[in-house]
């Protein structure tokens, strides 16, 4: 594991997860679905340990969808019991970590229970500045960006912006991620290779990393080595290679 004193040079500062195949691992071992996701917040503890000394500074996991809602009612119960749990017993070790817990998504569709307990986390750990942590509670990417378009087009109709106003920047504005920086690195565990409707706008330009194991195998070691794959990689942002360089090249020289 990274130290303290390693070099963060290149690092992701804002690294997005999908954390998927908690119910597979589960089924592949014939326990119920449910001990994935159980086993999965057990992750969720480790990788937001790690995180910091990898140079991370905020961190977002895609908890559960706004399409998740469709799943077994048993399913979802145990979820948003398990997110009550997590909430209640990490909120200490949140706190001595530095940890600041922010919320994206439709949070008024939680439990009413969830919701209490989620918004005395957010209050309790709003000084904390070591790592934010985002969690996208009934999130969906598309949904987001109909919602930002709603925002905007009332402000257009009550006059207080013009329609030639509207740009990337005010855009981003109206998202649930407003005033944070987009994600450098996309991570998606179990196996897929798809977004599946997460933050669809804000990873225009993030690395992505599709790791094979399921997010209950996702241990510090995994993230090391996908901040690692990371750090090897040339971002263009629409540039050339040479032209990096030579930017990079007189940043150094004026530093």
């Amino acid at each position: 594991m990274a130290s303290a004193g390693e070099n963060r040079e290149n690092a992701p500062l804002h690294v997005a997860i999908i954390m998927d195949g908690n119910g597979r691992w589960a089924t592949r071992r014939g326990l119920p679905r449910i001990m994935g996701h159980k086993k999965g917040v057990e992750r969720v503890r480790e990788i937001v340990r790690a995180a910091p000394a990898l140079g991370i500074t905020a961190l977002t996991l895609y908890a559960f969808s706004s399409e998740n809602w469709r799943r077994p009612a048993d399913e979802v119960s145990g979820l948003m019991g398990l997110l009550k749990s997590f909430l209640t017993r990490e909120l200490d070790e949140l706190c001595a970590n530095g940890v600041r817990l922010a919320v994206i998504g439709e949070t008024e569709r939680l439990p009413a229970d969830v919701r209490e307990v989620l918004d005395a986390a957010i209050t309790r750990t709003g000084g904390n500045r070591r790592l934010k942590l985002n969690l996208a509670l009934s999130y969906g990417g598309r949904g987001e960006i109909v919602h930002a378009a709603r925002r905007i087009a009332a402000r257009c109709l009550n006059g207080e912006i013009a329609p030639e106003d509207i740009g990337e920047e005010l855009f981003s504005a109206h998202l649930h991620t407003a005033g944070q920086p987009d994600p450098d690195l996309l991570i998606r565990t179990g196996g897929e290779q798809r977004l599946s409707n997460f933050l669809l706008w804000q990873l225009s330009y993030a690395e992505l990393c599709f790791v094979p194991a399921p997010w209950p195998e996702f241990d510090a070691g995994e993230l090391e080595r996908a901040v690692a794959d990371f750090r090897k990689r040339e971002r263009r942002f629409g540039m050339t290679s040479e032209q990096i360089r030579n930017r990079t090249g007189a940043s150094s020289a004026g530093s």
